[in-house]
């Protein structure tokens, strides 16, 4: 993986929110630790765990491109999955990608709930819309499995097709899962001291 290009793609929400909830929460975490009449041990720990699920449900979540796979960065996981072996790229109120009977998602590339219904009116009018960048992320990806596909020469929805999705590669979010899993039992040893 050392020279290959890697497209990334912007995610398109929760970063602000994101940012500001692991802001106040780590204040509360920092001014607990050094002022322990403002915030008792529950409230610290507790706020220790927000902060690790604001971070690993808004701010780590990311979708990118290398040159033969697309990799799908989500709160506890990342998925590596075979550009080849996609058979259909959605965005709706996430990024979802069919790969033989298996759905993939991430919630880093999305509309909001006002946009999918829009762009599901416009669908069924048949108008003609401006592109939206997350229309721009679903028409990249396609084209990118659509070129691999070509390159390897496989056709869609072939068993060779099928076969590559045995090459989907999910690998755990170990640091994540490890301080989520520490803030917790911190929270709950509070609750009883």
């Amino acid at each position: 993986m050392g020279n290959q290009s890697v497209e990334r793609f912007r995610p398109t929400s929760g970063r602000v929110t994101g940012s500001i909830g692991l802001v106040v929460a780590l204040a509360v975490v920092v001014i607990g630790i050094f002022d322990r009449e403002a915030f008792g041990p529950p409230v610290v720990a507790a706020a220790l765990v927000i902060a690790v699920l604001v971070w690993a449900s808004t701010l780590r979540p990311r979708v990118s491109v290398t040159e033969e796979c697309l990799v799908l960065r989500n709160m506890l996981d990342t998925v590596s999955i075979p550009l080849a072996s996609i058979e259909e790229v959605a965005v709706r109120q996430v990024l979802a990608v069919r790969v033989g009977r298996r759905r993939y998602v991430s919630p880093a590339v999305g509309r909001s709930w006002r946009q999918t219904i829009k762009s599901n009116k416009s669908e069924r009018a048949g108008d003609v819309a401006l592109a939206s960048y997350p229309d721009f992320v679903e028409q990249r990806i396609r084209q990118r499995c659509d070129d691999e596909r070509a390159k390897r020469g496989i056709e869609r929805y072939s068993d060779e097709q099928v076969a590559l999705a045995a090459d989907v590669q999910r690998r755990p979010a170990w640091f994540e899962i490890a301080a989520l899993a520490v803030a917790s039992v911190t929270f709950v040893v509070t609750l009883f001291l």
